[in-house]
């Protein structure tokens, strides 16, 4: 192995590991707070903005985050006062997203851009750079840093938020550094997986690790360490296979998300709908 594959090969396996932490953190936090919709329309946001900041010849990590973070900030408010149900409100932005993230790539030229409008839409180990790296690293201390420092604010806000506003808990900063944090996590990881997969990495591992337990703490180590492992053997078949990292990484979690659904105690004890989390079995 030369230097430059060497280097290549560290880089984003470094970048593979910290969006591996970072997304499955998120995403219990995401998946016990019912986020699933509004997160997902988040990552296609950071599609649309890491496609417009392509076509305008922008990097596309400055323009995932900008649509991201923005979208996250937005949705929050939007979702809890709009009058319209949140599917359909949420399905309209959806489809526009999409709509806008195709048009730009659309309008992007050809050449050297249409590799990078690829590792958008399928995620590419080459489009990983140390800047990347150091931005999913700093991103990985903020979200330890959070879990850490605000662990019973959030364990109240995500027991019961009422209960939790009436003890006295701001429930309104836990709720938007939730949105804000995914956000972040989504364009941040965007070229690696891509922009249709990014959402995947969020929900498996910690629907996988929800299988197993319903202790907040336990689920808080449990989901990281399936989306970390989870991301380093998609991260081999893909060098393997010279395949899109991001196929590899998703196909890997949701075969390991079944398995576990397929063997879950709470299946065994309650019926396959109530293992899987926010369904009841009655």
């Amino acid at each position: 192995m030369d230097e430059a594959v060497y280097t290549l090969f560290v880089t984003s396996l470094a970048a593979t590991l910290l969006a591996g932490y970072v997304c499955s953190t998120s995403g219990v936090y995401v998946v016990r707070m019912n986020l699933t919709a509004i997160g997902f329309t988040m990552s296609h946001a950071a599609f649309a903005g890491a496609a417009f900041a392509l076509w305008r010849g922008i990097d596309p990590t400055l323009g995932a985050l900008l649509f991201g973070v923005v979208t996250a900030l937005v949705l929050g408010p939007v979702s809890e006062k709009a009058r319209l149900k949140a599917d359909v409100m949420l399905g309209f932005l959806f489809s526009l997203l999409m709509a806008l993230g195709f048009l730009f790539l659309s309008l992007t030229t050809e050449g050297a851009a249409s590799s990078v409008a690829l590792s958008i839409i399928w995620g590419s180990i080459f489009s990983v750079t140390t800047t990347d790296v150091m931005a999913l690293l700093v991103l990985a201390v903020v979200v330890l840093l959070f879990t850490v420092g605000l662990h019973k604010e959030i364990m109240a806000t995500l027991f019961d938020r009422k209960l939790a506003e009436a003890s006295g808990v701001n429930t309104r900063a836990v709720y938007y550094s939730v949105l804000v944090l995914t956000g972040l996590a989504v364009a941040l990881s965007l070229e690696l997986v891509g922009g249709l997969l990014v959402f995947a990495l969020i929900i498996n591992p910690a629907s996988t690790a929800y299988q197993f337990s319903s202790d907040m703490k336990r689920i808080l180590w449990l989901s990281p360490i399936i989306g970390i492992l989870t991301c380093i053997g998609g991260f081999a078949l893909s060098w393997e296979l010279d395949a899109p990292v991001g196929s590899t990484i998703i196909i890997v979690s949701a075969s390991v998300l079944a398995v576990a659904i397929a063997v879950s105690p709470k299946r065994k004890r309650s019926g396959l709908k109530g293992a899987i989390p926010g369904t009841s079995p009655h």
